[in-house]
């Protein structure tokens, strides 16, 4: 709530609600709402897209990937790869 001095009260922002401004009156205030957190464990979750792609420093042979457009828009976009086993990352200008 904010004081609304001119009109002697206190009014809230949101529902326009008004309570007498003065002493003796008290205005209390909300609570923050208490937020669920969900810690995620070290590790990739596999929600990736795969890829058949040899990986240069372990020789595995599947990568996750992602397209980033790294260059100007009229340029097509860069494919961002991740080793699967041994999380080496690579990228390839198409």
């Amino acid at each position: 709530m904010m004081p609304d001095r001119p009109n002697h009260v206190w009014r809230c922002r949101g529902c326009g609600k008004t309570v007498p401004l003065g002493k003796g009156v008290e205005v209390g205030r909300s609570a923050p709402q208490v937020r669920e957190v969900a810690v995620v464990e070290e590790g990739r979750v596999q929600t990736l897209p795969t890829a058949a792609e040899i990986c240069p420093k372990c020789e595995n042979g599947t990568a996750y990937y992602v397209l980033r457009q790294t260059r100007g828009s009229d340029e097509p976009e860069t494919r961002i790869f991740e080793c699967t086993k041994c999380g080496h990352k690579w990228r390839e200008y198409q």
